[in-house]
């Protein structure tokens, strides 16, 4: 084990990081996707540091294999987009660079300072940029050059012990940012780390805290929690902290309701999971379908309806209940559709896929 040093303002040496070997993370250099590595590469090259960080590098301690491999540097945008031609520069108030390899977004991000809290733009150092995430576990950095991990706030013990602990002061860490109360209880499910009961209270008083929260934020989450191969224990993290309330509202609703629909909806989940971790390439329509699934069954009598009510029409009423049934998360229509006729088709009702015609382009002005 290896240490990092600083200099407090007196000048004397404190130690500022704990730098993890090969020999001590076990993190095996296969499961290193090699595009990253070529970017971290790349930077260092050009005289930055650069470094993986975050979910990809707690990930790999957990033993799971990454999708989303995130690098963070002391470049600016400007100088990531010179290096990189297969880049672009994205947002307008946080600024980061996406580089692009095939169908793969690589996102490198500026390191930055705590003077604006944890969530300002304003560009600082790497001492500075770890202290401004969510969790010890997530505040994690890996060099792939020279296979280390370099860790500030003791997240590698945190994982090894199982223990979510914040960084972030608790009177500040949900009011500055709502969405890390979802991502908590999403962090907690997928390491199997236990949420501490402060934590926890915490969370459930601050809840209503996702109520300004835009849709297509809470749509990206909600799309991710889906898509995990661990929905269930999400999902019921979530109620247990009274945050699907606010997530779907709807689907809670009826649980608290009906035992019978929370069983069902339940089951649902697990079998998602089971079927996403079997199809990792699936399309959203499909894991929308087992979230809709039970929420259709309750509507109405199908066997009936389906001898009696024509499908075009039992398609348009069902789509527009489903749509109401998920708000506010608001999935690509098209997939949405996918699932709604997935759905009907099991009860006979077989719809056609309409083609939406591209609006004409106006003729063009004839000449004389």
């Amino acid at each position: 084990m290896l240490i990092r040093y600083g200099t407090d303002r007196l000048g004397k040496p404190v130690q500022k990081a704990v730098i993890y070997t090969k020999d001590e993370h076990h993190i095996p250099r296969d499961k290193i996707d090699t595009d990253a590595v070529y970017i971290v590469a790349r930077l260092k090259e050009n005289g930055f540091d650069a470094y993986i960080v975050g979910g990809a590098v707690r990930d790999l301690l957990v033993g799971h294999h990454p999708k989303d491999f995130d690098i963070v540097t002391d470049a600016t945008p400007s100088r990531i987009k010179k290096i990189f031609r297969n880049s672009r520069i994205i947002g307008r108030r946080f600024r980061l660079v996406h580089v692009f390899f095939g169908d793969n977004i690589y996102e490198v991000s500026t390191f930055r300072s705590t003077v604006d809290g944890s969530v300002g733009n304003v560009f600082g150092t790497m001492d500075e940029d770890v202290m401004r995430r969510d969790f010890t576990l997530n505040a994690l950095y890996y060099d792939p050059q020279k296979e280390q991990v370099i860790d500030y706030v003791g997240g590698v013990k945190d994982i090894k012990k199982g223990v979510l602990r914040p960084i972030i002061p608790l009177e500040k860490i949900f009011v500055e940012d709502p969405v890390r109360m979802i991502r908590a209880v999403k962090y907690a499910a997928t390491t199997e780390c236990k949420i501490s009961h402060s934590l926890k209270k915490k969370i459930r008083d601050s809840a209503q805290l996702l109520s300004p929260v835009s849709p297509s934020r809470l749509t990206e989450e909600l799309l991710k929690i889906i898509s995990s191969t661990h929905s269930l224990p999400i999902v019921k993290g979530a109620l247990d902290t009274d945050l699907f309330a606010y997530i779907q509202p709807a689907a809670t609703s009826m649980m608290l309701e009906n035992r019978r629909f929370m069983n069902a909806y339940l089951t649902s989940l697990e079998e998602l999971d089971a079927f996403v971790s079997s199809h990792p390439d699936c399309r959203l329509g499909e894991k929308l379908a087992y979230i809709l699934r039970d929420f259709v069954a309750g509507l109405t009598d199908w066997e009936k309806e389906a001898k009696e009510t024509p499908a075009a029409e039992l398609y348009k009423r069902t789509w527009a209940q489903c749509r109401n049934f998920v708000l506010p998360m608001n999935p690509q229509r098209t997939e949405l559709e996918y699932a709604v006729r997935n759905i009907l088709s099991s009860y006979g009702v077989q719809v056609k896929q309409t083609r939406r015609r591209r609006p004409q382009k106006p003729a063009a002005p004839k000449t004389k």
